[in-house]
């Protein structure tokens, strides 16, 4: 049945009892109305890539847990902030990361967790310990956490190019006026 209610003309019936599947329920209304009933369930918003608007945020990451940085950021880079979102549109903003190198792991995991990458050859499988990562690429370390939280996809792609990570406290992106963003969390 049309999720539309109906309307009969009024030499038919006086009163016309219409159920409205979307709303289970049973409306009355005139049958000398040829328009349809109000109330029609309001159609999803879906924004438009030319209607985004895209803000910057700086992340200072000195003493921030590195999962909890990169959940943040994934965040901010997917637009789940905003009232616009939509999980198949980038509607996400920039995000700058700096003082990659102070990021901290908590734990043992410093020493004992791996990262894998592969050459695309037999045998061509690769571990780096976090620790020599961190201390080699520390903005590595920060991009593989950030895209293991961003969707396996075209669109997962497209975000992570709008992440920027520095080991430094410095950034090239002062023309953008980012704006600060606080991670608010309990001191290791």
């Amino acid at each position: 049945m049309d999720r539309r209610a109906i309307s009969l003309p009024a030499r038919e019936c006086g009163t016309l009892f219409v159920r409205v599947p979307a709303q289970g329920s049973w409306l009355a209304g005139s049958a000398t109305d040829t328009d349809e009933i109000k109330g029609r369930p309001v159609r999803t918003y879906s924004p438009k890539p030319g209607e985004v608007e895209r803000q910057w945020h700086v992340i200072d990451a000195a003493d921030v847990v590195l999962g909890r940085l990169a959940s943040h950021a994934a965040m901010l880079l997917r637009g789940k902030h905003k009232p616009t979102f939509a999980p198949h549109v980038d509607t996400g903003d920039f995000v700058i990361i700096v003082n990659a190198g102070k990021v901290v792991l908590t734990g043992n995991k410093r020493h004992s967790k791996v990262a894998y990458r592969h050459s695309g050859y037999p045998g061509g499988l690769k571990r780096v310990s976090y620790e020599d990562l961190l201390t080699k690429r520390p903005e590595r370390a920060v991009e593989l956490a950030v895209r293991g939280m961003l969707p396996k996809n075209r669109l997962g792609r497209k975000l992570i190019r709008k992440l920027k990570v520095y080991a430094g406290p410095d950034h090239p992106h002062a023309a953008q006026q980012p704006s600060p963003y606080e991670i608010k969390q309990i001191a290791q």
